[in-house]
């Protein structure tokens, strides 16, 4: 029966709170599949480095997550890639007393959720290839960042095609 690639996402939490100051550390390389993300944009697999603190209160959980993604130019359609890198400071409790903190569910933190959303929430949105991105022509089709045309791509409203026959008398 294979392991599940999650179970390093879970921690102990009754064994940690236990003892205030423990310390564990995640570190993980995992498919965005495993996590069930299911998205276009990740390019590689999602890197887990957390660091997690039990206290008095509860456990914080602190570090980075990189994912790589990779979508079009919503100018151009080049290619676009980079990582996203996420900063995680997160407090888990048994009791709420902090109303951003995580409950802890049975004995267990699990961070695969907050991982998932996470990512989800830094995959970018239709970046630019570059911020002058000129784009496509929308008549002729060609990437105007590598070339150029002579189409005609003047914005007319029609509704106002009346008044261009208009002659004005400046005498």
């Amino acid at each position: 029966m294979p392991s599940n690639p999650l179970h390093v996402l879970r921690l102990n939490a009754r064994e940690m709170l236990r003892q205030p100051g423990t310390r564990r550390q995640i570190r993980a390389d995992l498919d965005a599949v495993d996590l069930h993300v299911v998205d276009a944009r990740i390019a590689g697999s999602v890197g887990v480095e957390l660091d997690a603190v039990s206290n008095v209160d509860g456990v914080v959980v602190a570090g980075t997550i990189s994912t790589p993604w990779q979508v079009p130019c919503r100018r151009c359609l080049a290619d676009v890639a980079g990582t996203a890198r996420i900063t995680v400071d997160e407090l888990y409790q048994d009791h709420l007393s902090d109303e951003d903190a995580y409950q802890i569910e049975g004995d267990q933190i699990d961070m695969a959720p907050a991982i998932r959303e996470y990512v989800l929430l830094e995959l970018p949105e239709g970046p630019l290839c570059r911020d002058d991105c000129a784009g496509i022509c929308p008549i002729c089709g060609i990437d105007r960042n590598r070339a150029t045309c002579d189409c005609d791509t003047e914005v007319r409203d029609d509704r106002w095609a009346a008044l261009d026959a208009l002659e004005f008398d400046d005498d």
